[in-house]
């Protein structure tokens, strides 16, 4: 798996971050999930400081659609096919397993910045 600042983003897709904080009280054990698929403590992602889930990975929300593929899409026409990823956390607060479902994602504030300023040369 590459690593999220040379993941390959689909056309029509936007790579949102790779952080999800955890809700106020939540405990272990905590499962996530991407698009309903498990994933793996230690190989899709780790849990920092107890209060982050940081992915191995971009996660992707379909970019802004227009207006033309809006009207389009309104009307039948088609549909829309970009990636649009959802992320569902599963944690235990006060002794009850609650469910969060579609988190936000966050971008990584603690990861380091590109290299030369993220500038193409």
């Amino acid at each position: 798996m590459s690593g999220p600042a040379n993941q390959e983003v689909p056309e029509g897709s936007v790579a949102v971050g790779n952080v999800v904080r955890l809700p106020r009280g939540a405990e272990p054990p905590i499962e996530v999930f991407v698009n309903g698929v498990p994933q793996t403590e230690g190989t899709d992602y780790t849990v920092r400081g107890g209060r982050e889930i940081v992915f191995a990975r971009q996660i992707l929300k379909e970019g802004r659609v227009g207006a033309m593929r809006w009207l389009a899409m309104f009307i039948g026409l088609f549909g829309t096919y970009r990636k649009d990823e959802t992320v569902d956390v599963q944690f235990t607060r006060a002794g009850k397993v609650e469910l969060a479902s579609d988190v936000q994602v966050v971008p990584d504030e603690h990861a380091a910045p590109p290299p030369h300023g993220g500038r193409a040369h």
